[in-house]
């Protein structure tokens, strides 16, 4: 009877842990543009299927990249229960391509929310150091109301050329992440526009603030790297677009997510991809629940 109880307690702690678990993302999900209309890759026909895949794999919360102001609203009818944060990095308002946090209402409290510009300048919209265009970065502070713990959760997108910006960038998030966040749990998720040979990520990943999810995941499901330009054939080894998270949260698996759909044109069907970027899903428990 005594092991029976034991069996009974084991089970329920491993119910509760599975059902607290957070499922998180980073997508870049390319702006509209008509260049890639025309190339038979416009965002009508992407975003409802970027959108079924955030419903099938059941992201809890996710940082998004280059989305602009009509796509936000494309997404937000696409996505009922979610609420989003952000804000346009080229007036802070609605201008220029947002780096917004997506959640479930239902699951997450909003407490705070922020954002800061990547630069020398944090508090307008300016080109940090070298860079070639404007960065922002979206940060909040949420209240899991499944297991009533805390943490904050940062989205951005880093410069794509310019490398001292990357540097900049990565040292900037570290202050910034001490400043705010005291010693709460901290997810940031992006596109990092680097790889993890650079310098810029091993700022972060070698901090003992932050370490990337793809190390320490148990179950990892990485076919190509996280670029795809749109060639659903591609097959590449670079992983520019990360989750990094606080050392009280344990990685239970890892993947990048190369769904695809198919479209038909000039009576040809052809694999797409909803993105130019595959976007990247960890699992994650509360420290916690992973003892």
């Amino acid at each position: 009877m005594r092991h029976l109880v034991l069996y009974l307690i084991l089970c329920l702690a491993f119910v509760q842990a599975e059902a607290q678990s957070l499922r998180v993302a980073s997508y870049n999900i390319r702006n509209a543009n008509p260049q890639d209309a025309e190339a038979g890759n416009g965002w009508e026909r992407r975003y409802p299927v970027i959108a079924d895949m955030v419903l099938f794999h059941d992201f809890d919360i996710f940082g998004a990249q280059e989305v602009l102001h009509s796509q936000l609203e494309d997404m937000l009818e696409a996505l009922p229960g979610y609420g989003f944060i952000g804000v346009g990095r080229d007036d802070g308002k609605t201008k220029g391509e947002y780096s917004p946090i997506f959640f479930k209402t239902s699951r997450f409290r909003l407490l705070e929310s922020g954002h800061f510009w990547l630069g020398e300048d944090t508090g307008h919209p300016v080109k940090g150091w070298d860079a070639a265009c404007v960065r922002i970065c979206t940060y909040g502070h949420f209240l899991d109301r499944e297991s009533h713990k805390r943490f904050w959760f940062f989205s951005l997108h880093t410069d794509h050329k310019g490398k001292i910006a990357q540097e900049e960038s990565s040292k900037l998030l570290l202050r910034k992440i001490e400043e705010i966040c005291d010693e709460d749990r901290v997810i940031l998720t992006g596109d990092f526009n680097v790889g993890d040979t650079s310098t810029a990520y091993r700022i972060l990943n070698e901090s003992g603030i932050l370490h990337d999810t793809y190390d320490t995941a148990p179950i990892k499901l990485e076919t190509t790297g996280t670029e795809n330009w749109f060639d659903p054939d591609v097959r590449t080894s670079r992983k520019i677009d990360h989750i990094f998270i606080s050392p009280d949260f344990k990685v239970l698996r890892y993947g990048i997510l190369t769904d695809t759909y198919r479209s038909e044109t000039d009576g040809k069907v052809r694999a797409r991809t909803p993105s130019d970027h595959f976007p990247v899903m960890v699992e994650l428990v509360y420290d916690k629940q992973s003892q």
